[in-house]
C-alpha cells in the first residue's frame, strides 16, 4: 500500500538548480482528507491570488467557493461529471473560477479574461501548496448546470472547478484507476517540444 507521503515523494519532479522547489513539488491529488481548511488559510490563499497579474489590471477573476456541508458545495458537486463525481465531493472546499469577459472601463471585449483567471488560479495552487494544502483543477463538469445552479451572469466565462483540501491515502479512493494515477510518477513534455525559436524549431538552451 502506498502512503500519502510516499505518493507525494513519487510526484516530485527531479530537482534542478535555480528552480524553486514549490514548482517541482506541487501536484494534483484526488484523495482528499475530510479535515477542514481554516478560514485563515483560505484568506491567505485568496489574498495571494488577488495580486495576480492581469491585462490592464482588470482583475476579471471571481471565485465561487463552496465549503463542505453548505449549499454552494452541494450545487458544485451536482455539476461534476465522470470520475470527478467519485472523489471530489470529499474535498472540504470546492470552487468555480469565472472571468468577466468585458472591460469595466468601457464594456469592450476582454480577450485575455480567461488567461488572467488561469494566472490567478495558478497562484492559488502554489499558495495552497506552501501551506500544506493540495488542489486539483477539473474540466469534467457541466458548464451549463454550473451557470444555472450558481446563477453566473452570461458575461462571465467559466474556467475550471477546483477541489482544495488536505491529501489523504491513495487507497481511500474507490476506483483502482484513480489509485494508479495517484501513485504514478509525474511526467512532462521536454523543453525542446514547448520552447521554440521558430515554429517547430526548438530553442537552444544549452
Amino acid at each position: 500500500m502506498t502512503t500519502a507521503a510516499e505518493a507525494r515523494k513519487l510526484k516530485h519532479a527531479p530537482p534542478m538548480e535555480g528552480v524553486l522547489p514549490i514548482f517541482l513539488e506541487r501536484w494534483s491529488p484526488r484523495a482528499f482528507d475530510e479535515r477542514e481548511v481554516s478560514k485563515a488559510d483560505l484568506r491567505k490563499i485568496f489574498e495571494a491570488a488577488r495580486w495576480a497579474p492581469s491585462s490592464s489590471n482588470e482583475q476579471p477573476w471571481r471565485f465561487i467557493v463552496g465549503l463542505r456541508g453548505g449549499e454552494t458545495h452541494r450545487k458544485i458537486v451536482e455539476t461534476l461529471a465522470g470520475f470527478n463525481k467519485e472523489w471530489a465531493p470529499k474535498a472540504p472546499v470546492l470552487m468555480v473560477g469565472v472571468a468577466h469577459t468585458r472591460f469595466a472601463r468601457n464594456g469592450s471585449a476582454n480577450g485575455y479574461a480567461l488567461f488572467d483567471l488561469g494566472a490567478a488560479s495558478t497562484i492559488i495552487t502554489l499558495q495552497a501548496h506552501a501551506l500544506g494544502i493540495v488542489t486539483h483543477q477539473m474540466g469534467g463538469f457541466d458548464k451549463d448546470a454550473t451557470r444555472r445552479l450558481l446563477e453566473i451572469p452570461e458575461d462571465y466565462a467559466i474556467g475550471s472547478t477546483m477541489a482544495l483540501g488536505y491529501q489523504d491515502e491513495p487507497e481511500k479512493l474507490a476506483n483502482q484507476k484513480l489509485i494508479d494515477g495517484e501513485t504514478a510518477q509525474r511526467t512532462r513534455k521536454p523543453l525542446s517540444e514547448i520552447v521554440m525559436s521558430a515554429w517547430g524549431e526548438p530553442t537552444n538552451l544549452e
